[in-house]
């Protein structure tokens, strides 16, 4: 049990690293990711709502309880990265392995959370 809890914390930081990376481009990096959503065909105004969701998911991940949440979050967080894998090696801009990498802890936080609990 011990073991799974290690795994679990280990593989929501780095996770919860990512996010965080990703989130502070988002609101302090706003030029280069206009240029990035613009490439993908995104509208430029889904920026910051789309941070305050990150956030937001991986606040609930961390909170104890908020079992449907959690479900509801782990599931936003999979559809976010399929599609980032995917608009990234559309683009061939190069960054679609942060967005496997991403969907790799994400499976492995997953999985141990179901562990533990």
């Amino acid at each position: 049990m011990k073991r799974d809890k290690i795994i679990f914390y280990v593989a929501t930081s780095l996770l919860t690293l990512m996010m965080l990376f990703s989130v502070s481009m988002y609101f302090f990096n706003h030029d280069e990711i206009s240029t990035a959503f613009t490439s993908f065909g995104y509208p430029t105004y889904l920026i910051y709502p789309y941070g305050i969701i990150k956030l937001i998911g991986i606040l609930v991940l961390w909170l104890p309880g908020l079992k449907t949440l959690k479900e509801w979050a782990y599931s936003g967080f999979f559809f976010a990265f399929i599609l980032a894998f995917f608009a990234h090696y559309m683009i061939s801009d190069g960054e679609h392995m942060g967005a496997l990498m991403a969907l790799m802890l994400l499976s492995v936080s997953y999985i141990f959370y179901k562990r533990i609990n």
